[in-house]
């Protein structure tokens, strides 16, 4: 997936951090943790939950937490008192501020030459996944937007991406549920499993082919 924010593009792909035809140095846990702020905007992240990423199985202090977005910020050229990409949330954690978009890179074909097309379906709508990030939620730009108060602007999302469909709960408030349990960690999905936020059940389907994407409307 390539995020595009700025005069910056992050491959995470190819884990390169970009700005016009060249590449800029950034520590391994500076770029995971540019990932993952851009993967949850516009929500904060706190800083336990920071560490739980970064550092698996690892007891590490908040200010590594501190240090490493200094890094970042510093590589970025961002000013903490006037952030235009990491915003500080005093007392609990940071969050991605900036425009960001998820812009297309090379495309791949799988083995064997044949497209996979993944789409989800649900109250008579059947909706195509594009390659990248799919966004479910309230948002007007979410890939499968979903009209209802129980679900956040950006409720989950399903990442597209080697062949794979992988489903990540985005920090909702009321969560995601994946075949009846909460999620509580990114999942790759396989044919027929169903995906509920609120009342809202969508069923997800690998068919063979190909197809566009568009936004379709759940209420």
């Amino acid at each position: 997936m390539r995020f595009r924010f700025g005069e910056f593009v992050l491959d995470t792909g190819s884990r390169q951090l970009l700005r016009g035809d060249g590449e800029i140095h950034l520590e391994p846990k500076a770029l995971d943790l540019l990932e993952l702020l851009l993967a949850h905007r516009p929500n904060a992240l706190t800083k336990s939950r920071i560490r739980d990423r970064l550092w698996p199985r690892t007891s590490v202090s908040d200010s590594s937490v501190t240090t490493l977005v200094a890094e970042l910020r510093q590589t970025l050229g961002d000013d903490a008192r006037r952030p235009r990409y990491v915003r500080t949330v005093y007392g609990f954690g940071y969050a991605f501020c900036g425009d960001a978009v998820v812009v297309e890179g090379p495309r791949r074909d799988p083995p064997g030459g044949r497209e996979t097309r993944f789409r989800l379906f649900g109250k008579q709508r059947e909706i195509p996944l594009m390659d990248g990030e799919n966004v479910l939620g309230r948002d007007e730009a979410a890939t499968v937007r979903i009209d209802s108060l129980v679900s956040s602007r950006r409720h989950a999302r399903i990442l597209v991406a080697d062949g794979r469909a992988t489903l990540e709960d985005l920090g909702s408030k009321n969560g995601t549920r994946l075949n009846g349990k909460r999620l509580r960690s990114p999942t790759v999905l396989a044919d027929r499993d169903e995906v509920q936020i609120g009342d809202f059940v969508l069923t997800f389907r690998v068919l063979p082919g190909a197809a566009s994407t568009k936004t379709e409307a759940i209420s």
